[in-house]
C-alpha cells in the first residue's frame, strides 16, 4: 500500500530496502521503545521483517521523504493483534520532533478507516515513552486506563505498557464513540 501526505511518502518496503532499514531503526533509543526489535538490530533482521508475509488486513509501511523514498525515516503500521487490529510506528532520532509521526498516523488511522474497513484500532506506548502517548492523544486515542506488561525484545525484559484505543465507526453517533 502507498500513501502521500504533505511532506511524506509511505510506501511498502522490500528486500533491497533491508540495508537502509538496519541504519534507521538501528538505535538503541529507538529499538528499546518497540516491542519486537532486537538489539542490535541488523540488516540480516531487517530483511526478515521486510520478507515476512503480510495478512490482507495488516498495512505496514515505511515512512520517507517524497524527494528521496530511498531514504527511511520511520516505520508505520496497522497489524493483527489477536481479533483486533494495533496501530505501531518508530521514527529515526534524525526525524524526532518535526511532527512527522503523527501526520504519518492520520494518513495510517485513515487507511485502517477507509482501506481496511476496520471498526476499532488499539495503540500503546511504553510508560517511559511519553511522547508516543502524544502522538496517539494527537491522533484521537484515548487511554483505556489499563497498564499491560509487554516484552521488549530489545531490553531482554518486560516494560509497562500504556494501553489506548481508537473507535473508527463513524456511522456511530459523536457521544457514542467519545463515551466509548
Amino acid at each position: 500500500m502507498f500513501a502521500r501526505t504533505k511532506r511524506l511518502t509511505l510506501r511498502p518496503g522490500w528486500p533491497e530496502d533491508a540495508a537502509a532499514l538496519a541504519k534507521a531503526i538501528g538505535h538503541e533509543s529507538v529499538v528499546t521503545k518497540i516491542s519486537q526489535a532486537p538489539w542490535p538490530y541488523t540488516a540480516e533482521d531487517a530483511l526478515d521483517f521486510l520478507s515476512r508475509p503480510r495478512p490482507d488486513k495488516d498495512a505496514i509501511m515505511l515512512i520517507t521523504v517524497p524527494e528521496d523514498t530511498t531514504r527511511i525515516i520511520g516505520c508505520i503500521g496497522v497489524h493483527a493483534d489477536g481479533d483486533a487490529h494495533e496501530l505501531g510506528y518508530w521514527l529515526t532520532p534524525e526525524a524526532w520532533g518535526q511532527g512527522y509521526a503523527t501526520e504519518a498516523g492520520r494518513q495510517a488511522v485513515q487507511i485502517a478507516r477507509h482501506a481496511l474497513g476496520l471498526k476499532r484500532l488499539n495503540a500503546g506506548h511504553h510508560i517511559d515513552n511519553p511522547a508516543s502517548g502524544r502522538v496517539l492523544a494527537k491522533l484521537g486515542f484515548k487511554p483505556t486506563g489499563r497498564i499491560e506488561q509487554h516484552y521488549c525484545r530489545a531490553r531482554g525484559h518486560h516494560v509497562p505498557c500504556v494501553k489506548m484505543a481508537l473507535d473508527l465507526d463513524e456511522d456511530r453517533p459523536c457521544e457514542q464513540r467519545l463515551a466509548a
